[in-house]
């Protein structure tokens, strides 16, 4: 488990450990210390400098190459400077540090690495001007780029960037901030690591999980057990329109239908006792052929999309351990009034899902008050949720999702290159994924995996982050496999007893 900390509560820590433990030249110097020492710095270095308290780690780093014999020369883009950094460029101008102002002429063709120090984890927006260049011939270099806390354009909450430094090797400072993992990090970020440099965090950090981070919740079973003992879970879905809505090169017609039956699967192998797959009655015959394990709920329909027949689907909820719905559901006319009474009769957690969440759009989020609901929600369903716009979202997705579940008391799994869990009160980030998840299915067997966890494992903010954990460790067992352009959501269902195994080693 390693802390990851929003940049306002990184920037409250930072200011008030200079008032009330160390000093700002101290810290900057350690900083600076710490990328000096996270790479040899073999052969010729460029270190590139802003105007802020990035630059002065920077010229920490070219004094301390300097004093180990190093070849060193600093590139400034501003001749400002903070009290603190103006302080440690005087040191490097002592000890004979070669400088120069950056201009349109600068290149750093034929130097071995390059210290990015221009911008902080502040940052927002697109990089323009002479600093806009200078990241572009960084990247153009060929050299060995090293980012001091974050790479010079990438938003620290967010990951985000318009225009960033790609980096080799990125030296995070204080602690990990949320922008080092989500959204384009993973693009951009060649390896990153942390430098404890002594600030004291005043407020609550959210965490990157890990393997090691489920195991209290993947317990070994005894062997005085029966399947009744990890729960009976329900998955509800399917409508007519998916039934042939995947004539994709080399899929049957039915493909959409086998991933929803791939999906109550996936419950089972994320270590419920008995999955029953519901499903609307005049599909039966498509989805039967799929069902091996699970069994099937016929659900009255009408033109392919589920009806409300007073008492059919309050049945089907009865005494589950964990409910999933809205995977392939359509936009049928009783959708609303299906999810009203799932959530009023469920017991358990409901897992709401692709077409469950465009439905709850639609309604009054007050009814997942006092409910155990879990939102697995994209960016643009998110964006439907909570009627922010993608660019919003994805400028702070932690803070943005946290604030969701707050307001409705539910745990919210906002997926992305790396996916945000939270509660309201923790916020977690799960990494474990990878690219060839960007196919169709995929959601569906995270939703079939949180389906068959909270039927075993109970409902809370961990075991949903369990739940995106599996589902990207399998993806990326099933990409290395099948390469992440050929490789089906299918794949990754039957890589889940690897993931798990992952967990409980």
């Amino acid at each position: 488990m390693k802390k990851a900390v929003s940049v306002k509560l990184m920037r409250e820590s930072d200011a008030h450990t200079i008032k009330n433990l160390v000093g700002g030249r101290e810290l900057m110097y350690r900083a600076g210390s710490a990328i000096f020492s996270a790479c040899p710095w073999n052969g010729t270095t460029a270190v590139v400098c802003g105007s802020g308290n990035n630059a002065g780690d920077g010229y920490v780093l070219a004094l301390l190459l300097k004093q180990a014999g190093k070849d060193v020369k600093l590139y400034l883009l501003s001749e400002k400077k903070s009290e603190d950094g103006a302080y440690w460029f005087e040191r490097c101008t002592e000890a004979g540090v070669e400088w120069e102002r950056c201009s349109e002429l600068t290149r750093f063709e034929g130097r071995d690495n390059i210290a990015d120090c221009i911008f902080g984890t502040g940052f927002r927006g697109r990089p323009e001007g002479l600093a806009a260049l200078m990241i572009e011939r960084i990247n153009q270099s060929g050299a060995y780029v090293v980012s001091a806390d974050i790479n010079s354009g990438l938003e620290g909450d967010g990951g985000m960037a318009e225009l960033c430094v790609r980096s080799d090797l990125t030296v995070s400072i204080g602690e990990f901030k949320t922008g080092h993992f989500l959204n384009m990090a993973g693009d951009v970020i060649g390896r990153a690591v942390n430098a404890d440099i002594g600030i004291e965090l005043v407020g609550r950090p959210y965490f990157l999980l890990e393997a090691e981070d489920f195991s209290p919740l993947m317990k070994k079973r005894p062997h005085y057990c029966s399947k009744s003992d990890f729960g009976y879970v329900a998955v509800i879905g399917g409508s007519t329109e998916y039934l042939g809505a995947a004539k994709l090169a080399g899929m049957s017609a039915n493909a959409a239908l086998s991933r929803l039956a791939g999906q109550s699967r996936a419950a089972l192998r994320a270590g419920c006792g008995v999955a029953k797959l519901a499903v609307p009655r005049s599909l039966v015959t498509a989805v039967g052929p799929y069902i091996l394990e699970s069994t099937l709920a016929p659900v009255s329909d009408e033109d392919g999309h589920m009806i409300y027949v007073p008492g059919e689907i309050e049945a089907v909820v009865k005494r589950m351990a964990a409910v999933s719905v809205g995977m392939g559901w359509g936009r049928g006319r009783d959708n609303a009034r299906l999810l009203e009474r799932i959530l009023a009769e469920s017991e358990c957690p409901v897992i709401i899902d692709a077409d469950g969440l465009n439905t709850l759009a639609e309604t009054d989020r007050g009814i997942l008050k006092g409910r155990r609901t879990v939102l697995t929600p994209h960016l643009k369903e998110f964006s439907r949720l909570s009627g922010l716009s993608p660019k919003e979202i994805l400028a702070d997705p932690v803070r943005t999702a946290e604030e969701y579940a707050r307001d409705t008391g539910s745990v919210v799994l906002l997926k992305g290159p790396a996916t945000v869990v939270t509660d309201g009160e923790n916020g977690y980030i799960v990494n474990s994924g990878c690219p060839g998840m960007a196919t169709a299915g995929s959601g569906d067997v995270l939703a079939g995996i949180l389906t068959g966890l909270f039927g075993r494992c109970g409902y809370g903010a961990l075991t949903a982050a369990c739940g995106a954990y599996i589902a990207g460790y399998a993806s990326r067992l099933a990409e290395r496999e099948k390469g992440e352009i050929s490789m089906l959501s299918s794949d990754t269902v039957e890589y889940i007893p690897e993931a798990i195994k992952s967990i409980t080693g």
